[in-house]
């Protein structure tokens, strides 16, 4: 559906030169809800607007549906951005116009009859959940509820990608989670692409089933959502993940773990999907003669599914403590001996 291919953007100035985008190569498909992750500066802002041109990329290419974005000229685009929703963090609402006034606003630019727009925007007020609100001001409106105007207005026009730019990361928890449920269902009930870019790994772990991190304009890491939080492998993806599941780590929980590490072995055991509902502790303590104390553990939703770790104090003969460890490597729970000096 979306190929980003070798793309860049460098901004110069009198004194220096940026490169905010570095060579990205990227994958989407259609449909599907594909989150871009990184720390302020890594470039991700910057990314989603050469998408629609916005920003006008260095070098690269930018394909959406077989159409090549980078080469279309001025009319060309203008007709194809219709097709590219696009939700800002602040909103960007016209303060002098009402809800209604302001989701018509792109209809009006591209040129739909009275009757049409109206239809239209009496439709996405009840998609969106602003039933009620139609005469109302964004100054009248709480956060979320100009977001949902957002949302409205970006698809106004049926466009076949929604650009999500920080969109939730002005709004508190409880909000967030109603503005991300209302992405999933508008992706399921439309068929949309959404690109999601967002600093909030919580965000991507609440509604995203793959996702890319960026850090100095690159993509350092990709791959679906259950993977890159099992299984990260770059420092800053290390810190995301830590945001939604902890740090095991830290000097509270290192200290635990050494201290019972002399009474026995602490083992990690991950799990991932479904084997987050296998009560492998219990076969463990049925089959082996180990006692099992559970130290800590965490266990976290995806739309993919369940991922979680578990640490445990496993005590008993090293032998029968091997043959325990065996008997989970058997299973699809991932599982590793904890060392400490």
């Amino acid at each position: 559906m979306i190929k980003i291919e070798q793309l860049s953007k460098v901004f110069k100035t009198a004194n220096q030169t940026v490169q905010a985008v570095d060579q990205m190569n990227l994958s989407i498909n259609k449909g599907e809800i594909f989150g871009v992750i990184g720390y302020s500066g890594a470039g991700k802002s910057t990314f989603i607007r050469l998408i629609n041109r916005l920003e006008e990329p260095s070098t690269g290419k930018v394909i959406i549906e077989d159409q090549e974005i980078t080469r279309l000229n001025k009319k060309d685009l203008r007709l194809s951005r219709q097709e590219i929703g696009m939700i800002f963090q602040h909103f960007n609402l016209l303060w002098s116009r009402t809800v209604r006034e302001n989701i018509a606003f792109p209809l009006e630019i591209a040129g739909v009859s009275k009757a049409e727009r109206n239809a239209r925007v009496s439709e996405l007020i009840d998609l969106v959940g602003l039933t009620g609100k139609e005469n109302a001001y964004p100054a009248q409106l709480s956060g979320g509820q100009k977001q949902r105007v957002g949302i409205a207005r970006a698809l106004a026009n049926n466009p076949k990608v929604l650009l999500c730019d920080e969109a939730t990361s002005a709004l508190d928890p409880e909000t967030t989670d109603s503005i991300l449920a209302l992405l999933v269902d508008i992706n399921e009930k439309l068929g949309l692409t959404i690109i999601l870019i967002t600093h909030e790994m919580h965000v991507i772990q609440k509604i995203c089933r793959n996702v890319a991190v960026m850090e100095d304009g690159r993509i350092v890491e990709q791959g679906s959502v259950l993977n890159v939080f099992s299984h990260p492998k770059q420092p800053v993806t290390k810190k995301f993940v830590e945001q939604v599941m902890g740090k095991p780590e830290d000097e509270e929980t290192e200290e635990l773990f050494i201290q019972h590490s002399n009474s026995g072995q602490v083992l990690k055991l991950q799990f991932i999907g479904e084997t987050t509902h296998q009560a492998i502790i219990s076969q463990v303590a049925k089959k082996f003669d180990v006692e099992l104390n559970i130290l800590q553990g965490s266990v976290k939703q995806t739309q993919a599914g369940a991922y979680g770790s578990l640490y445990l104090l496993a005590i008993g003969e090293p032998e029968t403590i091997n043959q325990a460890l065996a008997f989970i490597r058997e299973t699809s729970v991932e599982v590793e001996v904890i060392q400490h000096g």
